[in-house]
């Protein structure tokens, strides 16, 4: 069977770990050549390079902060170089904080914002540039249920992800006319991240509301994400899907 990535040349950001991590993993083996980004954690991203190489396909690692324009510009002048340039953009780093409104101070409010929307923003603005200049491409940004529904969950998280969706459909409309699609994967909560860190009591309440009553995997939100961004989904853009096991 053809692989539904086959060819392409993707990068995720926020890769050294979790879904960004299964991301690249099964973009690798559907076909793609991937590039990655990450903080600090040098020791989670070569176990990345590992899975990537594993599945057989290329890996270029990169230590660059979605909030270091500069240093996003050189990633991609030196992808530009090895590849001659991308097809795709999935926009995963992000940060959560559990804490509770009468806890948050500024500087907590700016961090997960900037992290989590300003990042989506600057890495797409400097992709997408290249991305018209080819008029090809299909960029993913990975929300979450909690910028979506009305849930528990801390207010600066949920922000920054109802950040994230408004941001995929103004940036769906503008470069539609350069045939780029931009959609947002809305996860609830999967085995890994956000629910490891959850009081029994509210995984259990969500489980309790969970049509499927189980978590989600890492690799089926990854699986699916490789869908959104192949050319088998041609005509979707400007959505934000869940996949939340039917809440």
């Amino acid at each position: 069977m053809t692989r539904q990535l086959a060819g392409k040349r993707a990068l995720i950001t926020g890769a050294s770990r979790g879904l960004g991590r299964a991301i690249c993993r099964v973009f690798a083996e559907e076909g793609a050549r991937v590039a990655f980004t990450y903080s600090r954690d040098v020791e989670g991203a070569a176990t990345t390079v590992s899975e990537i190489e594993s599945a057989g396909a290329e890996a270029r690692p990169y230590a660059v902060s979605v909030l270091d324009p500069a240093a996003t510009e050189s990633m991609l002048k030196h992808l530009e170089t090895a590849w001659d340039g991308l097809d795709i953009l999935v926009n995963n780093a992000g940060i959560s904080q559990n804490l509770p409104l009468a806890l948050l101070e500024e500087e907590d409010w700016d961090r997960v914002m900037d992290l989590n929307a300003k990042g989506s923003f600057l890495t797409a603005r400097a992709v997408l540039r290249r991305m018209i200049r080819k008029k090809a491409g299909a960029v993913l940004n990975i929300g979450s249920l909690a910028g979506v529904r009305m849930l528990e969950a801390p207010v600066h998280y949920s922000a920054s992800k109802a950040a994230v969706r408004g941001l995929t459909q103004g940036l769906a409309k503008e470069v539609a006319r350069h045939g780029i699609r931009v959609n947002c994967l809305a996860p609830g909560l999967l085995e890994d991240g956000v629910g490891k860190n959850l009081p029994p009591y509210r995984l259990a309440e969500y489980l309790r509301h969970c049509a499927l009553g189980r978590l989600g995997t890492l690799d089926e939100v990854a699986r699916f994400a490789a869908f959104l961004v192949s050319d088998a989904n041609s005509y979707m853009s400007g959505e934000t899907i869940l996949m939340d096991g039917g809440l």
